[in-house]
């Protein structure tokens, strides 16, 4: 079989080798995930529960190997990667409980006359999909949901990032679920085998994270079947700070909501909008904290920022930078480019934006923060919400009540107040607008790999 070669984004070393799919190896995988199906839906809650529980703990247990796989093959720091296990088995440890609350219903009909008993049961296959940005936790977000629900599955990771989705996969098999329940498939370039599955009428679910331009074709070609779809689209995130914020707590905070993952993530703050009383504290302490972040290789000491994936993202990015800085605005720090073979960005603080700059129309992805200076927060509640995203919003402020009053009116799926951390595998993730549709995580999350049944009888 062909292979797929994965390399190191901070050396251009080989990390390893995936199988390389066929449509046709595709198409025989959603069969036999088909097949699997009739047999993994009889599994009781408890037990489907158990297997997720004790994957759970594995992945504790072997936090730093799959932490230094991450690095390798993602170019994060360790520090990061690290963190993104303990959050990608916590999926597993929540859908865990969660398989065993598949909820039911019985109620009256309003004539009296008849009674509904309303059931739950699982989609079928599922086709799930994940970006390179977070291959941990994107993976178990999904599995971990569709296995507790009791479908089977087809994980399709992205092309760079593929290794851990199969020691993810690995796991489970340790833990007792079944190789014909759950299938990584590596096909690339994945369109046509993607588009295979969709028109199949085998798969029954699709669960796609990614690029709002993608997931919007998905959409298209997922309608000929009408396959049941759950979208985690583009972001756009607006970080909102006050005239009475607490500066110090808001810098800790951007530094999160804009640095996570290096700035490569659909929840990162993308957009500063600051108010012009506290305007120059914040860029001050911001640019000092932005500028003292060493781009390197993720496992080396002392490194406090990886690289992008790919030579493309960083191309990507730096035409962003330049772009922003024609239409006006300043840099602040950084702007550089690692070398080749790394394919680092320098953190950068962009100043004097205006509400007009391209760069604000831009999911940036990258470790690149415009800040646009306003003067009155209740007055831009249109600059906010003004772009086709709407994944999460950061607001700080020390007043509350205001801060949940301005919460209330901007046009996005999450909130963060006065924290720049917005993920849980307890909290319903998810935007409106063109970053998506339907929810993960909690038990939306669960819901989302569940239709509803009702049988009408009469006593």
């Amino acid at each position: 079989m062909a292979t797929l070669t994965v390399l190191n984004p901070a050396t251009g070393e080989k990390v390893g080798d995936v199988p390389l799919h066929t449509t046709a190896d595709c198409i025989a995988a959603a069969v036999t995930a088909s097949e699997a199906f009739i047999s993994w839906r009889q599994r009781t809650g408890r037990d489907r529960g158990e297997m997720l529980r004790r994957a759970y703990e594995l992945m504790l247990a072997e936090q730093e190997q799959l932490a230094e796989l991450i690095v390798r093959e993602n170019g994060k720091v360790l520090s990061d990667a690290r963190a993104e296990v303990l959050y990608a088995a916590e999926f597993f440890r929540w859908f865990s409980e969660e398989a065993v609350r598949i909820d039911g219903d019985l109620r009256q009909a309003p004539n009296g006359s008849q009674w509904f008993a309303i059931t739950r049961q699982p989609v079928g296959v599922a086709l799930c999909i994940t970006p390179w940005n977070f291959p941990a936790a994107m993976a178990t977000r999904k599995i971990g949901p569709a296995l507790a629900a009791g479908c089977t599955v087809l994980l399709k990771p992205a092309s760079e990032t593929p290794l851990t989705a199969y020691a993810i996969a690995n796991i489970l098999y340790r833990c007792g679920v079944p190789r014909d329940v759950l299938h990584v498939i590596t096909p690339d370039p994945p369109g046509e085998a993607v588009q295979a599955l969709l028109s199949s009428g085998v798969v029954r679910k699709l669960s796609f994270t990614g690029s709002t331009r993608v997931g919007s074709l998905l959409l298209t070609q997922a309608a000929e079947r009408v396959v049941n779809c759950s979208m985690e689209l583009g972001g756009n995130a607006p970080f909102i700070v006050c005239d009475d914020a607490d500066i110090d707590a808001a810098v800790d905070g951007a530094m999160i909501a804009k640095m996570r993952n290096g700035g490569a993530a659909c929840t990162a703050a993308n957009r500063f909008f600051v108010h012009s009383a506290v305007h120059d504290e914040f860029v001050q302490k911001f640019t000092a904290r932005m500028s003292a972040l060493v781009v390197g290789n993720g496992l080396a000491e002392g490194v406090t920022l990886g690289p992008l994936v790919s030579n493309a993202q960083q191309i990507r990015v730096a035409h962003l930078i330049a772009a922003a800085v024609d239409a006006g605005a300043t840099i602040a720090c950084g702007g550089g480019l690692t070398p080749a073979p790394m394919h680092g960005v320098d953190a950068t603080v962009l100043t004097n934006v205006s509400p007009t700059n391209p760069i604000l129309n831009e999911e940036v992805f990258g470790p690149v923060a415009p800040i646009v200076r306003i003067d009155s927060v209740e007055d831009s509640l249109p600059l906010f919400n003004n772009v086709e995203h709407g994944l999460v919003s950061y607001i700080y402020t020390r007043n509350v009540g205001r801060g949940m009053r301005i919460a209330n009116e901007l046009e996005t799926g999450m909130v963060g107040l006065n924290r720049g951390l917005v993920s849980d595998p307890a909290a319903p993730f998810g935007g409106v607008k063109a970053s998506g549709l339907g929810r993960e995580g909690a038990h939306e999350g669960l819901l989302a790999f569940l239709e509803t049944k009702y049988v009408s009888t009469e006593w």
